[in-house]
């Protein structure tokens, strides 16, 4: 009888991080050598066991996941581990099936079957790959919501989206009514995923994907998007603030509730006077709520 050969081994690295260091985590996985990443916390279809967001890193050798784990600040609790067989690769889409991202639209990831839904719902069809961004965090939805609420405001309206991920912000915003979207991104491998996010839905004329920040942006758009974090947001509100158009809307998401108050003072302080109108939250603790920002340009 022959012998079968033992199950592959495929290892990964787990870190529990506080929400507000999540992306920056994630980012720092990916630069040593991650091929994926799950991400978990209360406002995803997997718990975490604690308060604390837990990132979920694939390898894709034992030496890489070690070096990671050496790399990683120790603040983190990196771990290494490991699962056994093929079945692993996948077994993250059993947490994403479709769900209602707002009363308005569904998101459907391309292995699922298309559910029957209301009059007026519209299927958004997305495929996150490497990219953040599947709709499920708290930090996208916020955004989906307020642009949802102002749609009327939205329609026929052009949108910049800075760091797009998985380019759902620009596609949800195309589907509410915004006339084209361009989509920057710094990863240069989450692009693709954009572009056949986009295809998928028969979006891709009237979406532009190319590679870069803000800064790279030379005309003013109506409606500017930017889902990162407050870290990053800080530094940021110039070039935003410049590549949003007269009259115009700016949405940032990304922040916690504690980060509120000073990311607010930083862009209503900026030259350009942009006014706070509104911020959504969502979220259960205190100080940990995630928010969204809306800001709204001077006319001409």
């Amino acid at each position: 009888m022959p012998i079968e050969p033992p199950a592959p081994c495929y290892p990964y690295v787990a870190l529990d991080v506080p929400p507000g260091e999540a992306e920056r985590a994630a980012d720092r996985l990916f630069e040593l050598g991650a091929q994926g990443l799950e991400e978990r916390d209360a406002t995803t279809l997997v718990r975490a066991a604690t308060d604390r967001i837990t990132l979920v890193a694939s390898f894709e050798t034992d030496e890489q996941a070690r070096a990671a784990v050496a790399e990683l600040s120790p603040d983190w609790s990196a771990r290494l581990e490991e699962v056994v067989g093929d079945a692993w690769r996948d077994a993250w889409k059993e947490h994403f099936s479709p769900f209602a991202l707002t009363p308005r639209i569904t998101v459907v990831p391309p292995w699922a079957a298309r559910p029957e839904v209301a009059e007026g719902t519209m299927l958004l069809e997305l495929e996150p790959g490497r990219a953040f961004g599947t709709g499920l965090h708290a930090t996208t939805a916020l955004v989906v919501g307020i642009l949802d609420a102002r749609s009327a405001a939205l329609a026929g309206r052009e949108v910049l989206d800075v760091g797009t991920g998985s380019g759902i912000l620009a596609l949800a915003a195309l589907l509410l009514g915004a006339s084209r979207a361009l989509a920057v991104d710094t990863d240069d491998d989450v692009i693709e995923v954009v572009r056949e996010n986009a295809a998928r839905n028969g979006l891709a004329d009237r979406l532009e994907a190319r590679v870069g920040g803000a800064e790279g942006v030379s005309s003013a758009f109506p409606w500017v998007l930017a889902n990162i974090e407050a870290r990053v947001l800080g530094p940021l509100a110039p070039e935003l603030a410049r590549v949003l158009a007269p009259g115009g809307t700016l949405v940032l998401s990304g922040v916690l509730e504690g980060e509120h108050d000073e990311l607010a003072r930083v862009y209503t302080s900026l030259p350009r006077g942009l006014v706070h109108e509104e911020a959504q939250r969502r979220g259960e603790a205190a100080g940990d709520a995630w928010t969204a920002l809306v800001f709204t340009a001077p006319p001409a």
